[in-house]
């Protein structure tokens, strides 16, 4: 009887750069996940009265660089997200021509240091919100990133009470000032008593000089008397 064997095909290993070709492109498909990224600051927000002149800023980056970058603003008009402007940088260091669809709205990044900031003029209560600032690379497979900014109108900046820390910064002050002056005292003192204390070493030394002369004793005046003679 005539045994057959069913399967799969043992896999085969092709030449070495088959292999190595295989490892780059699942890292290639994979590593440019974050290789996009959009910055608009450390501090994401910005509180502004009514009427004044703001920039929102945002920054892109890319380690492996970009080709025909696609960049949008978008203000977030409650839950719609209206598009304020948008561009494609062809290439590094390449001023885009930048479509605006919102009033009083200027583009003023011109893409130096990858900067593609946006200018609102005379901003109202309405302007204030939640923007967007978007970005898509198709060098990076066409992978989307986006931050966004918080801008808050105010009809005026309030004045921040700092009594609470006036109070504690001169308590604080006052506390260390005496603590030099009790530090100063008491040096002086310690100073004051230990001339004091060699000062009256030196009496004790001249007063043991002066009783050793009045006791006639060797060196003192009476040694220098001569001898009577005898009669």
């Amino acid at each position: 009887m005539e045994v057959q064997w069913a399967g799969v095909e043992p896999l085969r290993l092709g030449p070495p750069h088959t292999a190595v070709g295989l490892i780059f492109s699942i890292l290639l498909g994979v590593w440019p996940i974050q290789a996009l990224e959009m910055f608009v600051g450390k501090i994401p927000f910005l509180v502004a009265v009514n009427g004044s002149t703001v920039m929102l800023p945002c920054t892109y980056s890319s380690c492996i660089g970009i080709k025909n970058l696609y960049f949008n603003w978008q203000f977030n008009d409650n839950g719609t997200m209206q598009k304020v402007c948008e561009s494609v940088i062809a290439s590094e260091g390449v001023v885009p021509h930048v479509s605006i669809y919102r009033d009083r709205v200027e583009f003023v990044g011109k893409n130096d240091h990858n900067n593609i900031s946006i200018l609102l003029w005379n901003i109202t209560f309405e302007d204030g919100g939640y923007y967007t600032c978007f970005g898509r690379n198709p060098k990076e497979k066409g992978r989307n990133h986006s931050a966004t900014f918080h801008l808050i109108v105010v009809d005026e900046l309030r004045v921040v009470d700092n009594t609470l820390a006036t109070i504690i910064a001169s308590a604080v002050g006052g506390a260390i000032a005496a603590l030099m002056g009790f530090m100063l005292l008491k040096n002086f003192t310690l100073y004051v008593l230990a001339k004091m204390e060699e000062k009256n070493k030196e009496c004790l030394v001249s007063s043991s000089g002066i009783d050793n002369t009045e006791n006639g004793l060797s060196g003192s005046k009476a040694d220098s008397k001569a001898t009577p003679k005898k009669k």
